[in-house]
């Protein structure tokens, strides 16, 4: 791969609008956990499918050292002991190794205001990683304070992840009102398919 081609991917991934710039205050970015496994006799099995865990893999790649995300605190909700609520925690721990961060992960799943308070509570060097499980980022999106997107993201309506949905990032600078950018992790082989507009938002689900 040449040089320039190298480069241009990065600008793909990393597009303008969803990078930091130097500000009083963290950004806060919003993910869900990785993928999950088919249900076994109706049930479902803890832990991440196989491409679960190559997402949280490359999610090195996404949010690591060489990323301009600058990440320095990572929460997930809290796992349990028996395995269960364990897929935001295995989702993100490669990435917290890789960054020699400790993840947090005492909070319970639907403590939304716990989890908001948290996350704001952290005043930098650095930015927030968030990952929870999807309809849970709701509640925390509402307790952040957060009442919707920005215009230029396209998307509209009450703040919901699309439960078919694995790699969908919510970007939330301070004040912290709004997601000003809905973008992808864009993983290969897993979110091949996925477009991502020039200003680095996918679009929104359709109506139909």
């Amino acid at each position: 791969m040449s040089s320039e081609t190298s480069v241009s991917l990065l600008m793909f991934r990393w597009p303008e609008r969803m990078l930091t710039r130097q500000q009083s205050k963290p950004t806060i970015y919003m993910i869900r956990h990785g993928e999950k496994p088919a249900e076994v006799d109706g049930k479902e099995p803890d832990g991440l499918s196989a491409q679960g865990k190559e997402r949280a893999n490359d999610l090195v790649n996404v949010f690591g050292a060489n990323s301009p995300y600058n990440i320095a605190y990572i929460m997930a909700e809290h796992p349990h002991k028996d395995g269960g609520r364990d897929r935001p925690w295995k989702t993100v721990e490669p990435l917290a190794d890789s960054l020699g961060l400790k993840v947090h992960k005492k909070i319970e799943r639907d403590d939304y205001a716990g989890a908001a308070s948290k996350a704001l509570s952290f005043d930098g060097p650095g930015n927030v990683l968030l990952c929870w499980e999807h309809k849970s980022l709701e509640g925390i999106a509402k307790a952040i304070g957060i009442q919707g997107y920005a215009a230029e993201t396209g998307w509209t309506g009450e703040v919901k992840y699309p439960g078919d949905r694995f790699d969908l990032i919510w970007v939330v600078p301070p004040p912290y009102t709004e997601i000003t950018v809905v973008g992808s992790e864009l993983v290969p082989g897993l979110d091949d398919g996925v477009h991502v507009n020039a200003n680095g938002d996918v679009p929104p689900p359709s109506s139909d």
